[in-house]
């Protein structure tokens, strides 16, 4: 079951995370170790995982932060918390940010392994690829993602570039929800610098004039996070 499954493992506590790495390897899983939330979320958007094992209580960025972060991005990869919080309230919050299993510390390596092989055999990530859609339906325009063409019903269509493309793809895929600006950073970019910021924010006004032909699309900001999509 674990051959090609890889699980993206934050957790602060360095030698807890190396054996559970280890173990994970051994069981025949490409495991990766991050140490933060920060470098949680920067390890997910530049990877692509079957499964998130992510500890609660971390420096920078929390757990349940990261877990909003990915679901920001992807609503179906399946997410564990590992935590010594076992409060209902804490259970409750660690739901609410998207998880599918709660595990709390101190727990046994072998319990662990057997929540992920549930998990899996739930979701069917061991042996299903979830088709990524490719075609978006916007207001009264068409965009397809791999020729990289957003087109009205009587025009001939707008050549995007690649990044453009990226971009447009990630605001359909949150379209009328917010789409934070780290995440489309470390996406399309691969770093959240200032430069790159300010790069995204020009590639932001030419998609504004591309939809201009449907006059009830929007890209707004939202100030302090990122940009939403909204079709009216």
């Amino acid at each position: 079951m674990s051959n090609n499954i890889k699980i993206l493992l934050v957790e602060d506590d360095a030698n807890l995370g190396s054996l559970l790495q280890e173990y994970l390897i051994a069981k025949g899983y490409d495991c990766q170790l991050e140490t933060d939330g920060d470098k949680g979320i920067k390890a997910f958007l530049k990877g692509e995982f079957d499964l998130c094992a992510l500890d609660v209580m971390m420096p920078i960025k929390d757990g349940f932060t990261l877990a909003k972060e990915i679901r920001n991005t992807n609503k179906e990869v399946p997410i564990i918390f590992l935590t010594a919080k076992s409060l209902k309230e804490d259970k409750i919050e660690g739901f609410q940010s998207g998880a599918d299993d709660y595990l709390t510390k101190p727990f046994s390596m072998e319990e662990l392994l057997l929540r992920i092989k549930a998990i899996l055999r739930r979701t069917n990530g061991a042996n299903t690829v979830k088709q990524e859609l490719k075609h978006f339906e916007i207001g009264s325009l068409s965009f397809d993602y791999d020729r990289r063409v957003l087109k009205g019903k009587e025009d001939p269509g707008q050549k995007l570039t690649s990044k453009e493309a990226d971009l447009l793809k990630l605001l359909c895929e949150n379209t009328n929800d917010v789409l934070e600006r780290t995440v489309a950073l470390n996406k399309i970019w691969k770093d959240d610098s200032y430069f790159n910021a300010r790069s995204m924010d020009v590639y932001i006004t030419k998609l504004r004039k591309y939809l201009r032909a449907d006059p009830k699309l929007e890209i707004v900001n939202m100030h302090g996070r990122g940009f939403k999509l909204l079709t009216t």
